[in-house]
């Protein structure tokens, strides 16, 4: 799930590359989602990706946008049933024993996918205008500060957060070394937030990277009522303010 560039200098023997935005809507209003499911599907067989095989999903955490939690969001959200990225990405599997190898590996056999959509995992506009009013759900907003406050580094049309959406970088869940925070000191900043196991959870971002990482942190937790918006402010900031309302300031 990293840049083509560093697969290239240095990758685990065998990976193949699969960057989030070969999946990904890059144009227009519905900029950041994912493609037609059949297309995804397409696609990931071509990878070699198979339901009965677990996919493994490495990235760089460190350094990334959290790729790899967007691959392992998007592979649980059309209904594979064992995606898992590393935590501590490439480098701890360097540590770890897994041999290195450089250029570009070929794919395997064709996979085959069997598509079963959890809408579960899936949140839209219209839900996210919902959990505005709601006191049963939960925004969470995961891109910096700056964005938070209403910077637009990243190509939004308008600037701001979602009205009521609370702010968790998503890198403050990681260490030094680029590993997850131990649990107990993850589910106490989340519970600083008024994030429980059992609450109903809407993460968001640009375009649904950082977000989707975010939620497969929230499931490994045991959290499971979260949803990633994959459309994120690159969509919401597009639309009439009066239907996608943005509010700047907060969270100093």
């Amino acid at each position: 799930a990293r840049s083509r560039s560093k697969y290239i200098s240095k990758h685990v023997k065998g990976a193949v590359h699969s960057p989030w935005t070969m999946f990904s809507i890059k144009k227009g209003s519905n900029k950041g989602e994912l493609k037609p499911a059949s297309t995804v599907k397409v696609l990931l067989e071509q990878l070699g990706v198979s339901s009965l095989r677990s996919v493994v999903v490495v990235g760089d955490p460190l350094n990334g946008w959290g790729e790899e939690g967007r691959i392992v969001w998007m592979l649980r959200a059309l209904g594979h049933p064992n995606a898992a990225l590393v935590d501590g990405g490439v480098e701890a599997m360097f540590k770890a024993g897994a041999p290195p190898e450089a250029g570009a590996s070929k794919p395997g056999a064709k996979g085959s996918f069997k598509l079963k959509v959890d809408p579960s995992l899936q949140a839209d506009a219209a839900r996210v205008r919902a959990a505005i009013s709601s006191k049963e759900q939960v925004l969470v907003d995961v891109r910096e500060r700056r964005e938070y406050q209403g910077k637009t580094p990243y190509g939004e049309a308008r600037g701001g957060h979602v009205p009521g959406a609370v702010h968790l970088y998503f890198k403050d869940l990681l260490d030094a070394s680029g590993h997850l925070l131990p649990k107990p000191k993850l589910r106490a900043k989340l519970k600083a937030l008024g994030i429980g196991p059992e609450t109903e959870v809407i993460a968001y971002c640009t375009g649904g990277i950082r977000s989707a990482w975010m939620v497969a942190v929230l499931h490994h937790l045991g959290y499971p009522s979260a949803r990633n918006y994959a459309g994120s402010m690159w969509q919401w900031s597009a639309m009439s303010p009066k239907l996608a309302p943005l509010k700047k300031g907060g969270a100093p």
